[in-house]
């Protein structure tokens, strides 16, 4: 049984201990990348930031990958925003989702992108690539988040302009959410750029940080480990350059169990 199932078939299939969930609604992009949104099970508790394992019955097996949630941790349903890979052993087939089909999802959120693993701080990076904004997509529409930072700085770098349209989306919807907005206010700055086509911003953020033109471009003091805090989400390659620059700043790599400076995301999704 490769492609989603509706939800007779799929019933008998389900693995014991494991949500199976209806999609909601499916939005295509691009032909690399889409966000769907599905039932949010009874009880299921998460941090804004947090990720879950998620997945199909692919050839009569649950094949699962780790799926950063995208919609805040106090919202009814659950969004994800996902990449799609032609030959992927599960997106080649969460692709084909459509309104009525049922996805799998285990019962454990787990991640370090959570305000818990930061210490406190006046101003919060969100240095993303690609898909790896989901998580910030749940974590600036958290009060908590702005409870926390005076000043939230979501970047958001992608080859395409295509491809920043889910971070405008979600900043549209916040700024047309009545109670949203208000908390929020002018305290979320959204920074995007494209490394292959014209725009007002171009250039991959780690040069952006180490030329300085990231801090000019919003009027804001380079990094300072006495005001400013991140999270770091994206390619490999991404997570390492930053991650460099951010500790040649002097700020410190956090954990769950020992907060600090900034956070990474290691989970991939593929």
């Amino acid at each position: 049984m490769n492609a989603p199932a509706k939800s007779d078939e799929f019933a008998s299939a389900v693995p014991a201990g494991v949500f199976a969930e209806k999609v909601l609604s499916v939005t295509h992009y691009t032909d690399r990348l889409f966000r769907f949104t599905m039932t949010r099970p009874q009880g299921f508790r998460f941090r804004s930031g947090e990720f879950a394992m998620i997945g199909l019955m692919v050839d009569g097996k649950p094949l699962y990958r780790a799926y950063s949630i995208a919609s805040p941790a106090w919202a009814d349903e659950l969004e994800f925003f996902s990449i799609k890979v032609p030959d992927g052993p599960l997106t080649s087939h969460l692709q084909n989702i459509k309104p009525g089909d049922e996805v799998l999802m285990r019962k454990k959120p787990t991640g370090t992108l959570v305000l818990d693993a930061l210490t406190p701080g006046k101003r919060l990076y969100m240095f993303s690539t690609g898909t790896g904004i989901a998580p910030f997509a749940s974590l600036i529409r958290d009060p908590e988040t702005y409870e926390k930072f005076e000043e939230v700085i979501l970047t958001h770098t992608t080859r395409d302009v295509a491809e920043l349209k889910y971070g405008f989306d979600l900043v549209e919807e916040i700024r047309n959410d009545e109670l949203l907005s208000e908390v929020v206010g002018d305290k979320l700055r959204h920074y995007a750029t494209v490394t292959r086509e014209d725009f007002p911003f171009t250039g991959r953020i780690t040069d952006l940080i180490e030329n300085g033109k990231l801090f000019s471009d919003l009027g804001v003091p380079a990094l300072d480990i006495a005001t400013d805090r991140g999270m770091i989400c994206g390619s490999s390659a991404m997570l390492k350059d930053t991650k460099d620059l951010l500790e040649k700043a002097g700020l410190t790599e956090g954990a769950n169990s020992k907060p600090a400076e900034f956070v990474i995301e290691r989970a991939f999704v593929g």
